[in-house]
């Protein structure tokens, strides 16, 4: 698969989530084997680029190639602007985000939302593409609601105005994350475009992968919420697909060592005091599903210096690599 110049191997790709696709975890997504990490959105008003999460949302420095920024926003030059912008900063790639089903980005009618106005949707792609001289991709869902089910006219606008690739979120923006991705609307999408489309929605596992991107057609596959303390998924959908044999999953002892360079990644990143509180929600994805976890939460989640949260991680993880329960001291 290619966006312009770009070729992305393997054919999966980290989809952008907003507070956890940030730098630390698209460069540990990009090593464990994921073809392209897009960005967390950025916002295309000029007067917020300078805050502090802004800055470190347009921090590509020592990221690897291609670096794909999302920028969202409603007005067509102001987008155009932001784009601009963001290449001047280190973006290869600019993606457009016309999915985000959030209630305060859809209220400014931005993001899904976008979705409601097909001519405003081929101006923005329009003046975005004829910006900058990098590739333009959108990220868009199925349609607004049940009955606004429009992604076909959007993707053939979209291409008609110059996008290189297209993903799609196999859901219509009032269903959130809940029920079941339309793969059916996604393989028509396909069907009908000469560009690349990445399906997006519901692949939480190589042999989904390898299913979605059978049933569809696409070009690749976006994984989002099932990355999550999982990041070692992108190495095993790669495998799958390359070779059609489920590699064998990390062990305990790996984990620890990733999710402890993650932690450390996230408190140089932010500062120690913001990289804490930033790092506990990855700790809970990490956890997740292993034995006394709601305890180990509990425990770390008080935390408050990065040498204490990384203490009782190690410990924690030692303890389920020797067998034994782990020791958590009271939470207070």
């Amino acid at each position: 698969m290619r966006i312009g110049p770009y070729s992305l191997m393997p054919r999966v790709i980290l989809a952008p989530m907003a507070g956890v696709t940030d730098k630390p975890f698209r460069v540990l997504s990009k090593r464990l084997g994921a073809g392209l990490c897009v960005s967390e959105m950025t916002t295309s008003d000029p007067r917020f680029w300078s805050t502090a999460k802004s800055r470190h949302r347009m921090d590509h420095d020592g990221e690897p190639d291609p670096i794909s920024v999302q920028i969202a926003g409603t007005v067509p030059q102001i987008m155009a602007d932001a784009a601009r912008y963001n290449v001047d900063h280190g973006a290869q790639i600019v993606d457009i985000n016309m999915g985000c089903p959030a209630k305060k980005v859809c209220n400014a009618w931005a993001g899904s939302a976008l979705m409601r106005d097909e001519a405003l949707v081929g101006r923005i792609v329009e003046a975005v593409v004829k910006a900058v001289d990098v590739p333009v991709t959108l990220k868009i869902r199925t349609g607004w609601d049940h009955d606004q089910r429009n992604a076909p006219n959007i993707a053939r606008i979209a291409e008609d105005a110059g996008i290189a690739a297209l993903a799609v979120h196999g859901r219509t923006r009032d269903q959130q994350y809940t029920g079941s991705a339309e793969y059916d609307t996604i393989a028509a999408i396909k069907a009908a475009l000469s560009i690349p489309v990445i399906a997006n929605g519901d692949i939480d596992s190589p042999q989904k992968a390898a299913y979605v991107l059978a049933h569809t057609g696409c070009d690749a596959v976006m994984v989002g919420r099932a990355a999550q303390g999982r990041p070692w998924i992108f190495r095993e959908i790669a495998h799958y697909l390359a070779h059609g044999e489920e590699l064998a999953p990390p062990t305990l002892a790996e984990v620890r060592d990733l999710l402890l360079g993650h932690l450390e990644h996230l408190h140089a990143f932010y500062g120690e005091l913001s990289g804490v509180r930033i790092a506990r929600k990855h700790l809970g994805w990490y956890a997740k599903d292993r034995p006394e976890n709601a305890a180990f939460r509990a425990v770390v989640n008080r935390a408050d210096t990065a040498e204490l949260q990384l203490r009782l991680t190690c410990d924690y993880f030692d303890a389920l690599v020797a067998g034994v329960s782990p020791e958590l001291p009271v939470a207070a």
